[in-house]
């Protein structure tokens, strides 16, 4: 029993927040590159009237522009997670550095060429790459022009972008991903779509558009890489959340179950083909119109993806209680559960909630999974001879890799592989600090971008190692 065969263990970057080299080799600025770092940098990106103000005069710390530079240093780092094992690495293309503007007539040729220098890096250690097409970066330019998804405009720009990619990469690629968490538009419309919507809570017209815009052009991204490189495989991409009800009160069960719905009726276009009965009621009872192309229905119906991936970093809870406290570090809201531990942002642990989640989506959808974000934000602190001794991230990843390992051998999920958030140090979405270290190596830089760019292996990089090496089964 235990994993299969060919399981596909590595670790996940993104473009964004680790490539650096912003404007560099002809690439253009995305709405990642205009995110300030610190712990206000999420509100500061759900701020309608803050983001036009950043745009139009783009001051302070960008923590992006730099990143860990990643793109002068993937030969050391991609040797690094060979020495790892990794089977497989997931990264993104940075659509800004392959067509800057969005809307170019031509795609930028020295962008092109640095994925290609990436994707045979990792063929030379037997690696296989996982790519994310749209990882929260998209053209600023086109947020500027179109204010992001909101417009019908970027679905052929996107479609276009997609194929030049899969044309160039057909033979280097067998693994693809359509748009990262692409629920996020729903509470992160200009991270996660590039549109800046004043009150996306109460703007539900131009959030649902967004979503709308980006489900079609997911559909049309299966369909050219159906036609392109037929013996790849392409999945769709959701932050999953798994949801308790505070107590067994049915108000609280039923608000748990609202808030399911959000979080899933995403993978439940891009994996059933149509829109569930329970969106269409939810967009009668607030009014929301789509503008739905004459051709919309049969492109998702004719672009479902293969295999459902997910990122998974805690569970939520919900009540319908108002006198219950609402925690701060869950992503999606909710009540703080007595019953588990938190991370030092205020994540709530939950390793058995991962393999609830799991047979919960194979039950769903009965398709296969991926896990391809998982991992623990801490701050990692050099000993006096340089060693990082993260004994706290092997504990939360250990009880991740046994709760899925039961999945598959007592449950039997079909799940395919498992990519660690920040299998290196990075930049973090959610607050752009580098001190919220997610990595098995650690990089010398700080929250205020300074430092060495050194890269040196923590005590999970060995443990790690071993995990691949003995299939998940040194634990």
């Amino acid at each position: 029993m235990g994993f299969p065969q060919g399981f596909l263990w590595g670790g996940a970057i993104a473009a964004n927040q680790t490539e650096g080299a912003c404007l560099e080799d002809g690439k253009g600025l995305s709405c990642a590159d205009v995110a300030h770092g610190g712990k206000g940098r999420f509100a500061e990106l759900t701020n309608a009237a803050r983001m036009r103000e950043i745009i139009a005069n783009p001051q302070g710390f960008f923590p992006s522009h730099e990143a860990i530079d990643f793109y002068h240093h993937y030969k050391e780092d991609i040797a690094l997670f060979a020495q790892m094992g990794f089977k497989v690495f997931r990264t993104s293309i940075a659509w800004a550095r392959i067509f800057p503007n969005g809307d170019d007539a031509e795609a930028n040729e020295a962008g092109l060429r640095f994925y290609d220098n990436v994707f045979d890096e990792c063929r030379k250690y037997g690696i296989e790459p996982l790519v994310t097409l749209s990882h929260y970066e998209s053209p600023l330019t086109l947020t500027k022009k179109y204010n992001g998804w909101e417009s019908r405009e970027l679905i052929p720009l996107f479609e276009r972008y997609v194929r030049v990619v899969l044309q160039r990469y057909k033979d280097k690629v067998r693994y693809w991903l359509t748009f990262n968490e692409i629920n996020a538009t729903l509470f992160a419309p200009f991270l996660g779509a590039g549109a800046i919507i004043d009150d996306p809570k109460r703007n539900k017209q131009a959030v649902y558009q967004c979503a709308h815009n980006q489900l079609v052009a997911s559909a049309l991204t299966v369909k050219a890489c159906r036609e392109i490189a037929p013996d790849a495989k392409i999945g769709n991409m959701i932050a999953a959340m798994l949801v308790y009800p505070y107590t067994c009160r049915p108000e609280d069960v039923w608000l748990a179950a609202e808030m399911e719905r959000k979080t899933y009726f995403f993978s439940d276009v891009q994996l059933r083909g149509y829109y569930p009965a329970y969106m269409k009621c939810f967009f009668k009872k607030h009014g929301i119109n789509l503008k739905i192309g004459t051709d919309d229905e049969r492109i998702l119906r004719e672009g479902t993806v293969d295999f459902l991936s997910f990122s998974y970093y805690m569970s939520t809870t919900v009540s319908s209680s108002p006198e219950q406290a609402q925690t701060a570090g869950n992503l999606f809201g909710g009540v703080k559960n007595p019953y588990l531990k938190s991370s030092e942002w205020g994540w709530q642990i939950d390793p058995l909630g991962l393999r609830i989640l799991l047979n919960f989506l194979y039950d769903r959808y009965q398709k296969p999974l991926f896990i391809v974000e998982n991992g623990l934000g801490a701050k990692d602190t050099p000993t006096p001879d340089g060693s990082i001794n993260d004994d706290y991230r092997i504990d939360y990843l250990r009880e991740h890799i046994k709760a899925m390992k039961s999945a598959v051998e007592e449950d039997g999920v079909e799940l395919w592989g498992y990519t660690t958030w920040g299998c290196i140090d990075l930049i973090s979405a959610s607050t752009g600090e580098m001190s919220k270290r997610y990595g098995f190596i650690y990089v010398d830089k700080d929250d205020e971008g300074n430092g060495s760019l050194t890269r040196t292996v923590k005590k999970s990089f060995g443990w790690y190692r071993d995990i691949i090496a003995s299939n998940g089964e040194k634990l």
